[in-house]
């Protein structure tokens, strides 16, 4: 007898949302030479929040704080807010996975962004939701065209990502703070900052905590340098944040990832350097996109969208090339945007691997689709 599963499980492919680089790797029988594809902080965590970690291991053997008291505290803290106003979970796509699973049963209607973060839409399918796409319009998420969309189809819930992924794009504070307010009473947005610390000054909005319609998301995963941590956690009003125990996990994020977590959280002056970091690393990107005829999209993240100049088929061709050359990149998939490939900030040794693999990849691209 096959397994009894659900009939909306049975539909549903088994899949992941991303090719990781690992997977390549096994493909090809050989590391890559310089991983900027996956947006890793390639400087990694605080010295501080590392020595931090290494201390927690040695008392792994008991589970973490399942209320995450001080985690909470901290972060509220930080961001001014009340604890209850913080819910902490094991990383962005953990908590999308539960606020999913809060508000979208079969045939909820969904806003998102044609071509967004995909791991959003894995959850909602695996939900049964139903789909509400707006599509980009000049390489950013359409704002207007999202709140319109939720007010249209009574949506639950919107997803938008400010700074936006894949394309790196913002809009800027008072613009989302206007949309904030046309949302209806009983529509959440999902806030999706995961970017939010390499913004530019007036990008990040100022959000009424106790607003039942946002719900912030940050991530220790990009700026704070670790990704492999799984911690993140959301900022939102407590009659949303509670219902959170409803569901979670609550041994989810590990003693390790906390103490992690709490050390990079006390450590600005780590973080600042990172950002300084970041954005030297992505200018030398623009320059080097430049020397090659391509065009590099202003970016508000850790990473720069490469514009190629062509369509689609061609940027496949050029990320292939540089695949093969062991670099690992990715792109966006969704027409026009997939003209772009998008490269991670990396270190010194990282971008001169790309300075001299990208000219031959643009070679061999022209050869495999003309022109």
């Amino acid at each position: 007898m096959p397994p009894r599963f659900t009939p909306l499980m049975a539909s549903l492919p088994s899949t992941v949302p991303f090719v990781g680089a690992e997977t390549i790797e096994r493909r090809r029988g050989r590391p890559f030479r310089a991983r900027i594809g996956a947006n890793e902080s390639v400087f990694g965590p605080s010295p501080k929040a590392l020595a931090a970690m290494a201390a927690a291991g040695s008392t792994s053997w008991l589970y973490g704080d399942p209320e995450l008291f001080e985690m909470k505290a901290a972060l509220a803290a930080h961001h001014g807010v009340r604890p209850e106003n913080i819910v902490v979970g094991e990383g962005i796509d953990g908590l999308l996975g539960l606020v999913v699973r809060l508000f979208v049963e079969k045939d909820t209607p969904v806003v998102t962004s044609f071509g967004g973060y995909p791991t959003f839409d894995y959850h909602v399918a695996g939900h049964g939701g139903r789909f509400v796409r707006v599509p980009y319009v000049d390489d950013r998420e359409n704002l207007e065209g999202l709140v319109e969309a939720t007010i249209c189809e009574a949506a639950q819930l919107l997803y938008f990502a400010n700074p936006d992924n894949p394309m790196a794009s913002w809009w800027s504070a008072g613009e989302v703070e206007a949309a904030i307010a046309r949302l209806p009473e009983d529509s959440l947005m999902i806030l999706d900052e995961a970017y939010g610390e390499f913004a530019p000054e007036g990008v990040l909005p100022k959000v009424d905590p106790d607003d039942p319609r946002v719900l912030r998301f940050r991530t220790f995963s990009k700026a704070h340098g670790m990704a492999g941590m799984r911690i993140a956690y959301g900022i939102g009003a407590p009659e949303v944040t509670r219902a959170f125990d409803k569901i979670r996990n609550h041994f989810g994020v590990s003693i390790v990832a906390q103490a992690g977590a709490l050390a990079a959280l006390a450590d600005q002056e780590w973080l600042t350097s990172v950002i300084d970091r970041v954005n030297r690393s992505k200018a030398r990107i623009a320059e080097i996109a430049a020397e090659n005829g391509l065009v590099a999209l202003p970016s508000a993240t850790n990473f720069v969208t490469v514009d190629c100049g062509r369509d689609g088929d061609f940027a496949k061709a050029v990320l292939d090339g540089l695949i093969e050359r062991d670099l690992f990149v990715r792109k966006p998939w969704t027409p026009p945007m997939d003209r772009c490939i998008r490269i991670s900030a990396g270190n010194d040794a990282d971008l001169d691997l790309l300075a001299a693999a990208l000219p031959g990849a643009l070679a061999d691209a022209a050869k495999t689709v003309g022109g």
